[in-house]
């Protein structure tokens, strides 16, 4: 193995190399100076961020076990932007609440461990690559769900998930092993070609469905998302909500369309009723909730099943519609979830009669949140707009009209109660309404990016042209 093909790994060296600087100052600095570890952890994976949209060649290593190609590398750039402007909406967070302890640099290790998880499992050319790469994500993430030790509810959420995700976990290597056992094979490539539907074969994918649908919190695996985002960290639930999100539903995207893709017509069926479950499920019960993390964990429920629209197409739209729907997504939850962030911050508030009157107060912060409410609801001439609309065109191209319908009359309902904290902020009035503050400049830097990416991503034609570019992957 040469230079040439370990650079083929660049973005998960980089990764590693943050994690190992981080150990060692971490172990060096001296406990007056922990402070800084915040300035290096965002300057270094700032300098990440930028460098992972620099183009690397298409290859694979280990046998085809990890393999790279331009659409999972420019998805990987875009996930860390995600995780970029999380870090950002963090700081004052890890400022208050961890430093005390001492717990800074062991936010930002798991959390960079648990993105290299990620991208392992989104580069994987084998199940053994994959399941690495979903462990190595999931351990961290548990850690991170019970930071904040003082709070119980932080604490059973992290119960909570790391039983349920134990489960998962173990529902998948089943299926993955009833594959194996019809296929003779782990590597995805050996996998396609060798098999012939048999229903050990069928069991398996439904399994391995159900492992990842976990991580999306498609219906019915989604009773994890409301408990778990109430009681982590905020900056936990947004990136569960965004990051971890996202890449289950490209590595589901990949799966379904180029290994499984002789299922075709088995796995309509089963993705075509999770889509309608997902949706209602996703709409009614965010209609019910009060707290705003909640309310959001139901709308990205919500969000995963209109995602399954374009998943039905299995055609190259499809692919260009989910990507792109993701990179719009990140930027619209990642904005709302950061102004629930400093809100509750700075006034432990989290639901939403608590926001009454806040653009009188809070006018910026309460325009942040509309936006970012807008465009998850689909509002012209916010991004999220386009993003649906790529959805429903590749659902079209295969006649789920019914489907689109159904779809449609969800939004409707969403656009409900999308509007009741636009409604709180902007029209109702309250005697005790969250005082004026102003937030921190790395989170105004974070809302800064967030809105110039939803008015600009769906209105400029060129970032869709270059998901076409790259998304030739059937």
């Amino acid at each position: 193995m040469n230079l040439d093909s370990l650079l083929l790994m660049r973005d998960e060296l980089l990764l590693t190399l943050i994690i190992l600087v981080l150990l060692v100052a971490e172990i060096i600095m001296s406990p007056k100076n922990k402070k800084y570890i915040i300035q290096l952890a965002l300057g270094l994976f700032g300098l990440y961020t930028i460098i992972s949209f620099m183009p690397i060649p298409k290859g694979s290593l280990f046998g085809g076990s990890y393999q790279t190609y331009p659409l999972v590398h420019y998805f990987k750039a875009i996930l860390a932007t995600g995780v970029f402007l999380i870090l950002l909406q963090s700081v004052d967070w890890i400022k208050e609440k961890l430093l005390p302890y001492d717990f800074s640099a062991e936010f930002f290790i798991l959390l960079f461990a648990s993105l290299l998880g990620l991208n392992f499992m989104m580069s994987a050319g084998d199940f053994l690559m994959f399941y690495l790469g979903l462990e190595l994500s999931t351990m961290p993430i548990i850690a991170l769900t019970t930071f904040e030790f003082w709070n119980h509810r932080s604490i059973e959420a992290g119960v909570k998930y790391v039983m349920l995700a134990s489960l998962s976990s173990a529902i998948l290597l089943f299926g993955v092993s009833l594959v194996y056992a019809t296929a003779g094979s782990i590597n995805f490539d050996v996998i396609k070609g060798a098999l012939h539907l048999p229903l050990l074969e069928i069991i398996g994918l439904i399994m391995i469905f159900i492992g990842i649908g976990f991580k999306i919190s498609l219906v019915p695996f989604h009773f994890w998302a409301a408990d778990v985002y109430e009681g982590a960290p905020t900056v936990i639930s947004n990136y569960l909500s965004v990051i971890s999100k996202g890449a289950a539903v490209y590595v589901l995207m990949t799966l379904l369309f180029i290994t499984f893709t002789a299922f075709q017509k088995e796995w309509n069926w089963i993705m075509y009723g999770t889509a309608i479950l997902t949706m209602v499920v996703g709409n009614l019960f965010a209609l019910r909730q009060q707290n705003m993390k909640r309310f959001l964990a139901f709308s990205s429920i919500a969000q995963a099943g209109f995602i399954l629209l374009a998943m039905l197409s299995n055609n190259a739209l499809g692919v260009k519609a989910i990507v792109y729907f993701l990179l719009i997504y990140i930027f619209s939850n990642v904005a709302a979830f950061g102004v629930v962030h400093v809100i509750s911050l700075k006034t432990g508030k989290e639901n939403i009669d608590d926001y009454n009157g806040l653009y009188i107060t809070n006018p910026k912060l309460s325009l942040v949140l509309m936006i970012a409410l807008f465009s998850l609801a689909g509002i012209p001439p916010v991004a999220g707009f386009f993003a649906k609309f790529f959805l429903y065109a590749a659902a079209a191209s295969k006649g789920y009209y019914v489907l689109i319908f159904i779809a449609v009359l969800n939004v409707t309902i969403s656009l409900y109660y999308y509007l009741l904290p636009v409604r709180a902020a902007f029209l109702r009035r309250s005697d005790k309404a969250i005082p004026y503050f102003k937030s921190d400049n790395y989170s105004r830097l974070a809302f800064i990016i967030t809105m110039i990416g939803l008015l600009v991503l769906g209105l400029y034609s060129g970032v869709f042209e270059f998901i076409s570019h790259i998304s030739n992957i059937l």
